[in-house]
């Protein structure tokens, strides 16, 4: 199954999209007819729904939606994403949080610091368009073929026009909190986050970011917390899965190895065997 990353796979023949200097603001998506696949968010998203319907799913969470819906996405998730018909078109813009601490700078009346939260209760907040955030989606439409110099400029004040609306549409004040929270760079913990992600095929540079750090000082931090460096720290927790695995279910050697993110066997078992004394085959 195939994996997306977006806003880095964005540049395929697939898509249309817009760029603030070199941010992913927003891009356009005619769905291709039938669709399943994985979608991992390197930034926080927002995709707005304008045609057709499609089922996202995530651990905690199934969101059906059709035209008119609204959903923001947290950086860090993966979400399996299903078409449920060809017609599906979607607009997904991206928070470059650059823009997003200029937001907040010009409407820190907006924000109550007391309720700041770092994590939304579910990866998806799922919103209703009103009229009024219909006529602002069909305001961005031009600016695809728009040659303007100051095109720039323009989208800027869409990503504030943008915001906006999503804080006039969040009645739960949900996605207040966690801008807020964004904008003051709340640091994720590093122990949720890892417990999150062992499995998943992310680099240190992706990991890092998702704690909202620098590379250097993740590695910092997470020294201190673990008292060990986060390569090696993986390495041993997939390999523990990997024995967990080994011990009790009946997945033979090279599906444990893929599933835990290893690309080649031998290299599983010669890692298996330097950890535990024997080849995972002896195990079960």
């Amino acid at each position: 199954m195939a994996m997306l990353r977006v806003p880095s796979h964005i540049s395929s023949q697939e898509f249309e999209s817009l760029k603030i200097q070199d941010m992913t603001f927003v891009a356009y998506r005619n769905e291709v007819y039938p669709s399943r696949y994985e979608v991992f968010f390197e930034e926080h998203a927002v995709i707005v729904v304008l045609e057709g319907e499609k089922k996202f799913s995530s651990p905690t969470q199934e969101v059906y939606v059709e035209k008119g819906d609204i959903l923001f996405i947290q950086r860090g998730f993966y979400l399996m994403s299903e078409s449920i018909n060809e017609s599906y078109k979607s607009l997904v813009f991206f928070f470059d949080e650059k823009l997003l601490k200029e937001f907040v700078n010009l409407h820190p009346e907006l924000f109550n610091p007391e309720e700041a939260t770092t994590t939304l209760e579910n990866p998806i907040l799922p919103l209703k368009a009103d009229e009024n955030f219909e006529k602002f989606i069909q305001s961005v439409f031009p600016y695809f073929k728009s040659r303007t110099e100051l095109k720039n400029h323009f989208l800027r004040l869409k990503f504030q026009e943008l915001l906006l609306h999503l804080l006039e549409l969040d009645k739960s004040k949900q996605l207040r909190a966690n801008l807020y929270s964004l904008y003051i760079g709340e640091k994720v913990d590093l122990s949720f986050l890892m417990n999150s992600y062992y499995l998943k095929p992310l680099t240190l540079n992706e990991l890092a970011r998702l704690s909202g750090r620098s590379l250097s000082a993740f590695k910092r931090d997470f020294q201190e917390e673990f008292k060990t460096s986060p390569a090696l720290w993986l390495k041993n927790k997939r390999l523990d899965y990997a024995d967990f695995l080994l011990r009790n279910n009946t997945k033979n050697v090279t599906e444990i190895s893929t599933e835990i993110g290893y690309e080649s066997v031998s290299h599983f078992i010669k890692m298996y065997k330097e950890k535990f004394g024997v080849t995972p085959k002896k195990h079960g």
